[in-house]
């Protein structure tokens, strides 16, 4: 079974990275904070999923501004401007010698606090900020086989709970989520909003193809996802038709295709949810054509930004 679209082959190279750590390049083993950080204490804090491509780091603005954004949402002051951020990114890479084939973690916490406990104004010290590049590539098994998908009791909530749009370190639902799936044999889950249309997986997007058109769900319960976003771009631009609205489950089961999108792997189509066959449980033509459309741009994107 696969470890969801994150799943990889090791990299012995890995062993041997330098991580950021609050400016400092530090070896893999050694990284470490306080068990007084907020981060590990309760999750406060916001991150970051990048990919380094051929020297360059694709739709890295959309990343930064969701970055600031979630961080403004939680009154987090991350402690460095943007272009102070991209150096230390590029500092991180350039350390390690890095061109193509990583993938990136970046992470902020409020910083350390003098005692365990959730009020903000315990912080004593800056926000702590991590960077952890790996060569991380995604298995063309994965990428050319697809996922099976359950649908899980676990729903994507309201903004008043908490906020699905906030890239929090605060995941503890979809990892429930993503539990009940493994414990059901599949290898992601699927998880709908408070009103039973589909929403997202729980940790990339879903879309669905029906009759030549593409289909994902309204976005109001789900992370603004940047795979996501630049797929329905790439359809308008192509003339390929794309909605963002409800439907059902029983749209998904009568599906021709379907797919999950995420910075990691792109994307990767499904071939089952719930048991159900999607299409003739292979990729599609859809699938492929996108697949190849988001490399185009990726290509694109490296060679636009800031190069390592």
């Amino acid at each position: 079974m696969a470890k969801g679209t994150h799943d990889y082959a090791e990299d012995r190279r890995n062993a041997g990275i330098k991580v950021s750590l609050n400016g400092e390049l530090v070896p893999r083993d050694e990284a470490r904070v306080s068990v007084f950080d907020s981060g590990f204490v309760l999750g406060d804090g916001v991150w970051e999923g990048l990919r380094l491509h051929d020297g360059g780091l694709p739709f890295l603005e959309m990343h930064l501004d969701r970055l600031y954004e979630g961080a403004k949402a939680l009154d987090l002051d991350i402690g460095l401007s943007r272009e102070e951020l991209v150096e230390r990114l590029l500092e991180v890479l350039r350390a390690n010698g890095m061109r193509d084939g990583v993938h990136i973690r970046l992470m902020v916490t409020r910083g350390v606090k003098a005692t365990p406990h959730q009020d903000p104004r315990f912080v004593i010290g800056p926000a702590t900020v991590v960077i952890v590049p790996e060569y991380k590539e995604p298995l063309p098994e994965t990428v050319e086989q697809g996922l099976r998908l359950f649908t899980v009791h676990v729903r994507r909530g309201a903004p008043d709970v908490q906020d699905p749009k906030l890239n929090s370190h605060s995941k503890l639902n979809c990892i429930l989520a993503c539990i009940q799936a493994i414990k059901a044999g599949a290898d992601e889950a699927l998880m709908l909003d408070p009103h039973g249309f589909v929403s997202t997986c729980n940790s990339t997007h879903f879309f669905i193809v029906r009759k030549g058109e593409l289909w994902t769900s309204t976005g109001r319960y789900c992370l603004g996802g940047i795979t996501r976003a630049n797929v329905i771009r790439l359809c308008r631009e192509n003339g390929i038709p794309v909605f963002e609205k409800d439907f059902s489950l029983t749209d998904v089961y009568g599906a021709e295709e379907a797919c999950v999108t995420g910075t990691f792997a792109g994307l990767v189509p499904v071939r089952e949810v719930d048991g159900r066959r999607v299409g003739d449980g292979a990729r599609g033509p859809m699938v492929r054509r996108l697949q190849e459309l988001y490399m185009e741009l990726v290509k694109r994107e490296s060679r636009s930004g800031p190069q390592v």
